[in-house]
């Protein structure tokens, strides 16, 4: 990337421009080569950097949004929050983690211990493997993969398999529940993720993330324009994806305790939250990779660092789950299995034929983006409002008849009737 000014000397040299953290590691790199090092020994390098970069971000970051999120929602339910231990409750999250690295680990004796010790790790790694190909700047990606998107799907698959592991090797019937629905949910909402993700690939014709990126640059505009079904679905997939309300079926306290890990403590439970926390940030860098430009913002990354303008981006999109969790009620299991397949489904499959289509007429017309990606952003706009309201009507969600009026209590599970009279509730 250019330099500001042309200003000469080593403290504004082209490496100290830290619009791009690449520059920096470069430089370093290219002092080890200079040295007379194995050949092997950059690449080390550049690799344990990436790693350690990665790590520290995630580590500050997650203490930083846990009291965040906390003091939002307090002040959402007209609460406080954290504000007893340090200033404004700032300490909170340090000392809730020396509590859970303080805290017993316990093993119940009927567990299969193998499994229940390797469930927490195999389920936190790949929540940290997927930052290897998320480009945070031009030059700021772990591994640049050309198959990047197909490398994240496949890395979120995982967790189902650590999911059924983690409840099955627990010897609890609520933990089995727990996980039985939670790989329910996994296996329905990864579907209507890879579906998402298929029309951005139809519409860039890559899946290295970077190029995605660049697309959309090059364009100068969003795939949050061309593909606004796709991405409502891959965010209330990414809810389910990482755990949070109002689709955390897996951890309804009322109903199953705390799902599949009901039987962990201290540092091995701590590793479960740790990854829903990771897994979080990474729903949110890859919706701003795919949809929301990336490191770029219409030329603004020429003088804004573009790794803070992706930063940025990232935590308002968190900031979106957090507001959803203070905001919505938890489904049922059965509401949300049946949005998947009832609802979602069908239209993320219209959604691939029509990006399929605009772009094959895009290419057999030969016509310029600057009028062709307008006329489309609009279109998919009224098609996707279109689509989601005709589709809600024919299966009779907006019946008059199926909207309750007001709250009514109950002493009998299934006793909600719509469109009847209330009557005296039994037993009162």
């Amino acid at each position: 990337m250019p330099v500001l000014g042309a200003v000469e000397g080593p403290v504004l040299a082209q490496w100290w421009d830290l619009r791009d953290w690449g520059n920096i590691v470069a430089a370093f790199l290219d002092w080890i080569g200079e040295r007379g090092g194995p050949g092997w020994l950059p690449y080390l390098a550049s690799g344990l950097i990436g790693v350690l970069a990665i790590l520290l971000w995630l580590l500050f970051s997650q203490l930083a949004f846990i009291w965040i999120e906390r003091r939002l929602i307090a002040r959402i339910q007209a609460r406080l929050g954290p504000n007893r231990v340090g200033p404004f409750g700032l300490l909170q999250p340090v000392a809730d983690t020396l509590k859970l690295l303080a805290k017993e680990a316990i093993t119940n004796y009927y567990a299969d211990r193998l499994l229940f010790w390797t469930a927490p790790i195999a389920i936190f790694i790949p929540a940290l493997v997927v930052f290897a190909v998320i480009p945070f700047g031009e030059r700021m990606v772990l591994a640049d993969l050309n198959v990047g998107l197909l490398f994240v799907i496949a890395i979120g698959s995982v967790n189902t398999t650590a999911v059924f592991a983690a409840g099955w090797s627990s010897n609890n019937k609520y933990s089995l529940l727990g996980a039985m629905r939670t790989v329910a949910m996994l296996i329905s909402y990864e579907l209507i993720q890879v579906l998402a993700l298929l029309a951005v690939a139809l519409f860039t014709n890559s899946m290295r993330l970077g190029d995605i990126v660049g697309w959309q640059d090059h364009f100068h505009t969003w795939l949050l324009f061309l593909q606004p079904l796709a991405l409502l679905a891959y965010i209330i997939a990414g809810a389910v994806e990482i755990n949070r309300t109002p689709t955390d079926i897996a951890e309804a306290e009322s109903e199953i305790v705390a799902g599949y890990h009901t039987e962990y403590s201290g540092i091995k439970f701590g590793l479960f939250y740790a990854a829903e926390y990771m897994a979080g940030f990474a729903i949110a860098a890859l919706v701003v990779t795919l949809y929301l430009g990336g490191w770029t913002l219409w030329g603004l990354e020429e003088w804004v660092p573009g790794w803070l303008l992706f930063l940025a981006k990232l935590y308002l999109v968190f900031f979106l789950y957090i507001w959803m969790r203070g905001t919505l009620p938890r489904l049922r299991i059965d509401q949300l299995m049946g949005f998947a397949w009832k609802f979602l489904l069908p239209l993320v499959l219209v959604n691939i034929f029509l990006a399929g289509l605009e772009v094959l007429l895009w290419q057999e017309l030969e016509a310029p983006a600057e009028v062709v990606l307008p006329i489309f952003a609009l279109t998919n706009l009224a098609l996707a409002v279109a689509l989601m309201v005709g589709w809600a009507r024919l299966l009779g969600h907006l019946r008059p008849e199926r909207r309750p009026k007001r709250a009514r209590l109950i002493a009998e599970v299934g006793a909600i009737v719509y469109g009847q009279p209330y009557g005296p509730v039994k037993g009162t």
